[in-house]
C-alpha cells in the first residue's frame, strides 16, 4: 500500500514537473518569443497559455505596455544660437518583439539609451532650425509631431518600437542667461514705472491746478452772491429805517439816541468828555 502511495506522489511530481517545463503563461499586459538555443522559434507570442519543449526552448517575456523614457535636461540652441534647457519625455511602446529582442537583448535599459541619443539628435536638429519664439510658443506642437515622426520611423525599423508621444515638458534658459534676461526686464519694468508715475505726477498737478482754480472761482462767485445780498439786506433795512422816520421822526430820533447811548455806556470803564450843552444830552435834559 505504502509503494503505491509513493508511485502515485512519484508520478504527480513528474507530472508537475513537466508541466512546468511545457507550459508558459503570457499575461496581457506582456509578449513574449519562444527561443531554440538563443535562436527566435516563435515571435510575437500572444497573451494565453503555451507549450514549449523542455531544455530546448527558452521564453522571453516583455512588457507590451506603454513605457515612459523620461530624458535628462539637455542644452539646446536655437536659430538665432541662444541657448535653452530642455526637459523632454519620451511614450513608446514594443511593435515587433522579434526585433525589439535583436535589437535589445529584451534589455529596456539598451532600448532607451539608443532612443535617448535618437531623440537628442532630433531636438537638437529642431531647435536649431527655429527661434526662440517659435520654439517657446508659436511652434512647439509642430516641432513635437515632426520630431515624433522621424523618430518613429527609425525606432520602427532598428528597435522594433513604437513612438507613441514626445513632448517637452519644460524650456528654461541657463541660469547666466536668466540672470541677464531678470536683469534687463527689471530695467524695463523700472523705466515704465518711472514714466507712469511722473505722468501720475503731471496729471496730479493738473488736476490740483485746476481745483485751486475752481477754489478760487467758487469763493469769488459766493464772495459776490455775499455782497450782493448784504447790499439788498442794507438797502432793504435803510428802506425800512427810511419808511419808520416818515411815520414818526420824532421817535426815530428818540430810537437812534437810545441805540447811542447803549453803544456808548457798554463798558464800564470808558471816560467821555463832552459838552453838557451837546445834542447828545438832548433827551436826558428833557427828562429832567
Amino acid at each position: 500500500m505504502k509503494n503505491l502511495s509513493f508511485a502515485i506522489l512519484f508520478i504527480v511530481l513528474a507530472a508537475v514537473l513537466v508541466a512546468s517545463q511545457t507550459l508558459f503563461v503570457v499575461k496581457e499586459t506582456e509578449r513574449a518569443v519562444v527561443l531554440k538555443f538563443g535562436e527566435i522559434v516563435r515571435d510575437d507570442v500572444q497573451p494565453g497559455l503555451h507549450f514549449k519543449l523542455p531544455v530546448m526552448n527558452e521564453v522571453k517575456k516583455f512588457d507590451a505596455r506603454i513605457l515612459t523614457m523620461d530624458s535628462r535636461p539637455q542644452r539646446y540652441l536655437t536659430l538665432e544660437k541662444k541657448a535653452v534647457i530642455v526637459d523632454s519625455y519620451v511614450k513608446w511602446k514594443i511593435s515587433n518583439v522579434a526585433r525589439f529582442y535583436q535589437a535589445t537583448s529584451g534589455d529596456e535599459f539598451v532600448a532607451n539609451r539608443v532612443l535617448s541619443s535618437r531623440v537628442d539628435t532630433g531636438l537638437r536638429n529642431q531647435f536649431g532650425e527655429r527661434t526662440m519664439h517659435e520654439v517657446v510658443s508659436g511652434e512647439r506642437e509642430e516641432l513635437m509631431t515632426e520630431l515624433r515622426d522621424r523618430i518613429d520611423s527609425v525606432a520602427q525599423t532598428e528597435l522594433g518600437i513604437t513612438i507613441v508621444d514626445i513632448r517637452v515638458k519644460r524650456i528654461d534658459l541657463p541660469p547666466d542667461v536668466s540672470e541677464s534676461v531678470y536683469q534687463r526686464m527689471r530695467t524695463e519694468r523700472e523705466r515704465e514705472a518711472r514714466e507712469h508715475r511722473s505722468k501720475g505726477l503731471e496729471l496730479a498737478e493738473g488736476i490740483r491746478a485746476d481745483a485751486d482754480r475752481q477754489r478760487v472761482v467758487l469763493e469769488a462767485e459766493a464772495q459776490r452772491d455775499a455782497e450782493m445780498i448784504r447790499g439788498d439786506g442794507d438797502a432793504q433795512a435803510a428802506a425800512i429805517y427810511a419808511q419808520a422816520y416818515q411815520q414818526d421822526p420824532e421817535f426815530f430820533d428818540f430810537y437812534r439816541s437810545l441805540q447811542a447811548y447803549r453803544e456808548s455806556f457798554a463798558n464800564n470803564g470808558d471816560l467821555f468828555v463832552l459838552d453838557p450843552n451837546s445834542e447828545f444830552f438832548k433827551y436826558f435834559k428833557e427828562t429832567n
